[in-house]
């Protein structure tokens, strides 16, 4: 039987200090790189909206929708009744054909006749939707209006093979794309982008530094105060008179603007795969960490016990138990100060420490309070 256990020990260097007279407070620059406004914002009023509807997948080789399923049954009925066809749903069977939702965002850009990509998903007990045709399904949006049509092959990317009492999958089979599937039939209501000579720029990542930078940029660059921040994730920029009648190339413009973006410090753990991501603005305060392995391993043999000849005893078979126990070089090292993500990666890495073992450091860390930054687990 063989154990193996790791152990941590952490042990927190508080270090105070006292300064003598007032000093000058200098901020902080993080290595952020320069990007352009538009990667960081967009534009209040442009935006997605989300259709949906329901709809049939036929063609199918007798992967649809069993005998339990009635939404299939009912639509198909519903459809025969249109084209002047009266059957009773009690008397369909159809395996052929399945029942679906198929869903799409409708960008506020689109015009009538623009095609948008959907993807279909089964609702029913369908094993594939391999080799099935949507039929024409509307796509209606929140407030019941269609605005979308769709129609066409299903594409799901794989496949699914079944028979003999064996199958294989590849990919999931019950959820397809239908690229460019459908045809936009009603353009969305769009806002308007000035409001009162106004428009807003709104952060993809709300945060008061950035703001309070991307309204700097802008009265820096047209020499007015143009733009304020009104609060961490919505910038106000009053529209130049100049450029009342383009106010499209004035966006463009604020758009290609320079900026560099503050980011918090964010560790991102994702202990099913153990993945550690760590921000440049990452600090930890001085703490010495202690790592290593105990490692127990007990063995188990069978002995034979022979009596002398003509001693009148029996053999007895015996078992004997060994136990070797082996604890590696412990390493001890401190970690502090460090001025970017590399030392503090190097400074794990030189305890012999594993991405879990790291995952693990790091939890403690925070927990010990000398972690400055947010610690995100997914």
């Amino acid at each position: 039987m063989l154990k193996k256990t790791k152990w941590l020990a952490l042990i927190v260097v508080l270090i105070s200090a006292s300064l003598a007279g007032a000093q000058t407070v200098e901020p902080i620059m993080y290595d952020t790189p320069i990007v352009r406004v538009k990667d960081v914002a967009r534009v209040l009023g442009v935006r997605d909206n989300q259709i949906y509807g329901l709809g049939l997948v036929v063609g199918l080789q007798g992967t649809g929708d069993g005998a339990g399923s009635r939404a299939n049954i009912q639509m198909i009925a519903n459809m025969l009744e249109g084209f002047g066809i009266s059957v009773s749903a009690n008397d369909l069977r159809m395996r052929n054909i399945a029942a679906v939702t198929v869903t799409a965002d409708l960008p506020s850009s689109l015009r009538s006749g623009d095609r948008i990509d959907v993807t279909v998903s089964s609702i029913g007990d369908a094993r594939s939707l391999q080799g099935g045709l949507l039929l024409q399904t509307p796509l209606q949006a929140a407030n019941g209006q269609i605005f979308a049509v769709a129609q066409g092959s299903v594409s799901i990317g794989g496949f699914v093979v079944r028979g003999g009492g064996g199958g294989a999958q590849v990919n999931h089979a019950t959820v397809g794309t239908i690229p460019n599937g459908a045809i936009v039939e009603r353009e969305l209501m769009k806002d308007d982008l000035a409001n009162d000579g106004q428009i807003s720029l709104v952060l993809f990542e709300p945060d008061f530094t950035t703001a309070s930078r991307l309204a700097k940029v802008v009265n820096d660059v047209y020499g007015e105060t143009l733009a304020s921040a009104y609060d961490q994730s919505t910038v106000d920029i009053m529209v130049p008179e100049e450029y009342l009648s383009n106010l499209v190339g004035f966006i463009a413009e604020l758009e290609e603007l320079p900026i560099r973006p503050d980011v918090n410090a964010r560790v991102v753990i994702n202990e099913r795969t153990g993945t550690v991501v760590m921000g440049a603005s990452v600090r930890v305060a001085t703490v010495a960490v202690s790592h290593g392995n105990l490692k127990v391993q007990v063995k188990n043999e069978l002995v034979v016990s022979q009596p002398p000849s003509l001693s009148g005893g029996s053999t007895v078979v015996g078992q004997a138990s060994t136990l070797d126990v082996d604890e590696e070089h412990s390493q001890f090292t401190v970690l502090g100060g460090a001025p970017n993500v590399q030392d503090l990666v190097d400074a794990l890495n030189a305890v012999g420490a594993t991405p879990r073992d790291i995952i693990a450091i790091l939890q403690a860390i925070k927990a010990a309070g000398a972690l400055f930054g947010e610690l995100v687990i997914i």
